[in-house]
């Protein structure tokens, strides 16, 4: 981390709350409000929570703003968890006093549903001293401060990194003090980088090496691989939600198709139209190719996408210049892309939903 970098932004921010004390004190209330309200969840009383009570206690996240149908994102997290693991793994995740990078792993690894935002914001929200906020602002914010090893996907925010990330927001937190500022936790840093340095650090850097000329592709592990093809399957249902279809992972269009991501749409009386997307990360191409032709035995299925990195999808490309029926009707999106688009869809539902023009829960 530079420091230099950080001393100034910080004197700046001290600053700003000498010529207006009123407005850093209504964020200070805030913040005590909302960690008082997580910090009320005990394990106990998370062990015992309803689905109702799930709702209300993730509802209120920052990460759920996106979300127009927070009901609809919460059911599901619940549909495909389990009530009963779904609890037992956020009382451990929030109270056990073991290792965070272990308590990071083990629910990451065993709750589907809850990317790194929201988790990360549970823990600051209910531990605020301890336990920082992971999301695109924090991103930014450290990497204007030349943080290192910064991660560019979910997946690679370990439990390891989580907690190396803790001890930098805490050096942040250091030097508000050391400014004289009263609130120094780590949701006090959340507020610090929203406002002084997330519009400072650029977004983060998808392009790995394999699409700089010169160079080979990145072969991902086989565990990384499944990562990122789970990822980028969830990503591409996020974006079509946005976009308004009904879009599923895992999904049977066909005998002996299983899709990685489908959208769907009604079209007044006229049937259905959907959308076919294949993430290839590793494996057979053969075997991506005959799962997208099975796929097109469904007369609703109208478009097929194979998603993958420059290289592969180059092989696809090729292979499907040799079959008749996929020739003309396969597209090809570059994953990184899909991830840019993600990023690009989040922000300007964050920046519409903050308008508060649709009531919650509607």
């Amino acid at each position: 981390m530079n420091i230099e970098i950080l001393r100034k932004h910080v004197f700046g921010y001290a600053e700003k709350y000498k010529q207006s004390p009123s407005r850093f004190e209504e964020d200070i209330k805030e913040r005590n409000e909302l960690s008082d309200y997580y910090r009320q969840f005990t394990k106990e009383r998370i062990n015992s929570m309803t689905a109702e009570e799930v709702y209300d206690y993730l509802s209120k996240l920052w990460a759920m703003l996106m979300w127009g149908n927070k009901h609809y994102v919460i059911d599901k997290i619940i549909e495909q968890n389990g009530l009963d693991k779904f609890r037992a793994a956020l009382g451990s995740l929030v109270w056990d006093s073991g290792d965070i990078a272990i308590r990071w792993d083990s629910f990451r690894k065993n709750i589907k549903g809850v990317g790194p935002a929201m988790t990360s914001e549970l823990l600051c929200k209910t531990h605020p001293n301890d336990y920082m906020i992971w999301n695109r602002p924090a991103y930014n914010g450290l990497s204007y401060l030349q943080v290192e090893g910064l991660p560019k996907y979910d997946y690679q925010l370990t439990g390891k990194i989580y907690a190396k990330l803790c001890h930098e927001c805490k050096t942040v937190g250091k030097e508000l003090r050391r400014a004289g500022l009263h609130e120094h936790s780590l949701l006090a840093v959340d507020y610090f980088i929203w406002d002084e340095l997330t519009s400072k650090g650029r977004p983060p850097v998808i392009t790995g090496k394999g699409t700089q000329p010169g160079n080979e592709p990145e072969v991902p592990s086989p565990q990384d691989a499944v990562f990122i093809h789970d990822e980028i399957r969830d990503k591409l249902r996020d974006i079509g939600q946005w976009l308004g279809f009904s879009a599923k992972t895992e999904q049977i269009v066909s005998s002996g198709s299983k899709i990685d991501t489908i959208w769907e749409a009604t079209i007044g009386n006229m049937g259905r139209v959907i959308y076919v997307f294949e993430v290839q990360t590793k494996g057979s191409i053969d075997s991506l190719m005959l799962n997208l032709l099975k796929s097109l035995k469904n007369p609703a299925v109208q478009g097929i996408v194979a998603v993958s990195d420059p290289a592969q999808l180059e092989k696809i490309r090729k292979h499907a210049k040799d079959v008749r029926e996929l020739s003309d009707k396969l597209k090809y999106w570059d994953y990184e892309e899909v991830i840019k688009t993600h990023e690009g869809l989040q922000l300007v539902y964050d920046t519409i939903n903050k308008l508060g023009l649709v009531p919650q829960g509607f």
